[in-house]
């Protein structure tokens, strides 16, 4: 299992939702988004960029997220995408006036 298909599974699990759901509010005909999501997961097909997008959109996920190798930097991602504008502004201001 690959970095996007585990979590890409883990995101849909922790919103509650179907494979057939996700697909299906990603944009997918009802009638594939079943198959089409278990393929995704398991990593036989990978999606376009595009529909990657559509489904991180419903999961409330970014895409770097899906991506990202390091489970840390990957919760990192996820919480920063959630932040406030000036929450954000603040940590890049710590982030790079931060001496190493």
């Amino acid at each position: 299992m690959n970095v996007f298909t585990k979590r890409l599974k883990e995101a849909r699990k922790n919103v509650g939702l179907s494979q057939k759901q996700l697909g299906i509010h990603a944009g997918l005909d009802p009638s594939v988004a079943s198959p089409r999501m278990n393929q995704y997961e398991k990593g036989t097909h990978l999606p376009d960029i595009n529909t990657v997008g559509k489904i991180c959109n419903v999961l409330g996920v970014p895409v770097a997220y899906l991506y990202c190798e390091d489970d840390e930097l990957a919760e990192l991602i996820s919480v920063y995408d959630k932040l406030s504008e000036q929450a954000k502004k603040e940590i890049r201001s710590l982030i790079v006036n931060c001496s190493i």
